[in-house]
């Protein structure tokens, strides 16, 4: 069986490494692994291939695919993927849900804290050598003990951050698109989305950690930033198309919330005359929060996984619903 590992990136870090390649070899002899290192490289490999093991596979490499009959993400997200012909067609997908949650929740922790103990304004006078005690004391510290942060999704991700907010003493909401009567651990309420406005003022910590699909782009717009408490700590891990980047500008502008801790941009990378990259009350990450010292260890363990199970014709893990996109 021909199984094609595309995943490249302009990004070094996002590119598996070939010794990952060698191990898959090894581990399955009797199979061919072909690897692309760009779109026109893949589009020209994938034609044998009943496998994919990629983060992106293009309309036209679908189409140079007669035998593709299964492609294995190795991020949460596949919106990119989710283009008519894919979603109407016979190829399965799975992904790698789970797998950066524990590094992202504490990413989020890591941001959510800097803002509460003003670690930004802290560095620039150190920057400085300016002693800023006044500057910086008078605003208080705040404290994630005794929030209310309001979680936007409750995957692997959203649970992992309500369960770490929760033993720091937060009072945790979770919004997910169908409220089930299970519970997760750390969070008190549970909300469908048509409760999201009721509880956007109330909320001094929000976090968006839904997945990108046709119903959450857009979720976070002028009216939900509006709705937001003048102290409000906003932090996307998600994707950036999930925010309206221009009101959420204009909203950190004016002040009408805190501040916001942003590692994902509806333009990546984020364009220098970006006004995100100047605004005070912005801390920027590159994209970073879901990668870890053994992210390529994880990604492929998953796969050789589920690749023993397509071999063994038993169930994968991880099956992508391709209609909700996740």
């Amino acid at each position: 069986m021909n199984v094609l590992v595309a995943i490249y990136s302009p990004f070094v870090m996002w590119n598996i490494p070939v010794e990952y390649i060698e191990r898959l070899r090894r581990e399955f002899p009797s199979h061919t692994f072909l690897h692309a290192n760009d779109d026109d490289e893949a589009e020209r490999l994938i034609g044998p291939a009943e496998v994919a093991f990629s983060s992106q596979i293009t309309r036209e490499q679908l189409a140079a695919a007669p035998g593709l009959r299964w492609i294995h993400s190795p991020a949460a997200g596949v919106g990119g993927m989710l283009f008519p012909e894919m979603v109407s067609g016979p190829v399965v997908i799975t992904n790698s849900k789970g797998m950066s949650a524990d590094t992202m929740a504490e990413h989020v922790l890591a941001v959510t804290l800097a803002l509460f103990r003003r670690l930004p304004e802290a560095l620039a006078s150190q920057r400085s050598r300016e002693w800023s005690q006044d500057a910086i004391g008078l605003q208080g510290n705040r404290m994630i003990a005794g929030s209310r942060v309001l979680m936007i999704g409750l995957g692997a991700i959203g649970a992992a951050v309500a369960q770490r907010m929760a033993q720091l003493g937060a009072t945790v909401t979770g919004v997910r698109r169908t409220p089930r009567a299970d519970a997760v651990q750390g969070v008190s309420w549970v909300i469908g989305t048509d409760g999201l406005h009721a509880a956007l003022p109330d909320a001094d910590v929000i976090v968006v950690c839904a997945p990108h699909t046709r119903d959450t782009r857009g979720l976070i717009g002028e009216r939900e930033l509006r709705l937001m408490s003048p102290r409000a700590v906003l932090v996307n891990v998600s994707r950036g198309q999930l925010i309206d980047e221009r009101a959420l500008v204009t909203a950190l502008r004016e002040r009408r919330i805190e501040s916001a801790a942003l590692d994902v941009f509806d333009q990546e990378p984020l364009p220098p005359d970006n006004p995100l990259w100047t605004l005070p009350n912005v801390l920027i990450t590159p994209h970073t929060s879901g990668f870890r010292l053994d992210h390529w260890d994880a990604a492929t363990a998953i796969f050789v996984e589920n690749l023993r199970r397509y071999d063994a014709a038993r169930p994968l893990l991880n099956l992508v619903d391709k209609t909700a996109g996740y």
